[in-house]
């Protein structure tokens, strides 16, 4: 399949599947989530998707185990969504992109602070 098409099914996934914990996922134990990316192979048969979750370990834990046992139930309702030959089998990764992006900024803020003249410059 045509990188392009594989581009475009992964987005439409993306949605759908952001969607679908949105609105169909009605568990406590899923946290506040974010879908930030959609990997497919290239026959469409697996998606890998990145989920970014706020909140503590715990919680982020909880709401990985609670994506990953409602894989069958999100794949079900995508099947219903999107017009696929196969609806790919769907394996949940956390994207912690976010919050290393966070410490970062908390290290340069705290270098900045530390500095004499207290980060300003001269």
């Amino acid at each position: 399949m045509k990188e392009t098409k594989l581009k475009k099914r992964a987005e439409a996934i993306k949605e759908e599947v952001s969607e679908i914990i949105r609105a169909k996922l009605k568990d406590p134990r899923v946290g506040f989530t974010t879908v930030t990316a959609v990997k497919t192979s290239s026959d469409l048969h697996y998606a890998t998707v990145f989920i970014s979750i706020l909140g503590d370990e715990s919680e982020q834990a909880a709401t990985m185990e609670t994506l990953k046992n409602a894989a069958g139930f999100i794949r079900t309702e995508l099947g219903g969504r999107i017009r696929l030959r196969h609806v790919p089998e769907l394996r949940f990764v956390q994207d912690k992109g976010m919050e290393h992006h966070a410490q970062i900024d908390a290290l340069i803020k705290k270098i900045h602070e530390e500095e004499p003249g207290g980060g300003q410059e001269h």
